[in-house]
């Protein structure tokens, strides 16, 4: 079976090859720091983690799970887009926290920080919205993930998924409609 050496990297990896593994992420890097950027480019500036962090936090989740029965480079993809939402949604709850009573030093609130929305708040908004989709309709939900946060195109999202290309347009036009109406 003649596969792309990044497959045959992950179906090592699968059975168990770390050094496949660490190859794969390396040959990975500027796919991974770029979705990872696209991320980062959402997040407020002067964040201290930036895309690089971002993926290392990624390498260290992947690496140390449990066994994942990898299929090609686009659901690797998927699954690292997956990681790496939950990875800044875990970094916005820890931030919401500690404003929450981290003891943080008293600051004056101005009328500009009354009327902004916190980062934090639009991230979490945003994944309580993707979890509620997920609920209702878990494709167009797989869908968003893959297109939006991990930057796949049309083709390779519909392959990770094994799903036409109309089938996936559809779920994607009906999973940004529900997430718009959400967000409002």
């Amino acid at each position: 079976m003649d596969q792309s050496p990044v497959t045959a990297l992950l179906h090592d990896w699968r059975k168990g090859n770390q050094d496949a593994g660490r190859e794969l992420f390396a040959q990975l890097q500027p796919e991974l720091r770029r979705i990872a950027g696209m991320y980062m480019r959402r997040e407020t500036p002067g964040r201290t983690m930036q895309a690089t962090a971002l993926v290392n936090e990624l390498y260290l989740r992947l690496m140390g799970g449990g066994k994942v029965e990898w299929q090609d480079r686009a659901h690797f993809l998927a699954v690292a887009s997956q990681q790496l939402r939950r990875i800044l949604v875990a970094a916005a709850r820890e931030r919401q926290a500690a404003k929450r009573g981290g003891g943080g030093a008293k600051v004056e609130l101005s009328d500009a920080h009354a009327k902004a929305k916190p980062l934090e708040d639009e991230i979490l908004d945003l994944h309580q919205a993707l979890e509620e989709l997920a609920a209702m309709d878990p494709r167009a939900a797989q869908v968003i993930e893959l297109r939006y946060f991990g930057g796949l195109t049309e083709e390779e999202a519909a392959e990770a998924m094994g799903i036409s290309v109309a089938t996936l347009k559809r779920d994607w036009t009906a999973g940004r409609a529900f997430l718009v109406g959400k967000l409002r």
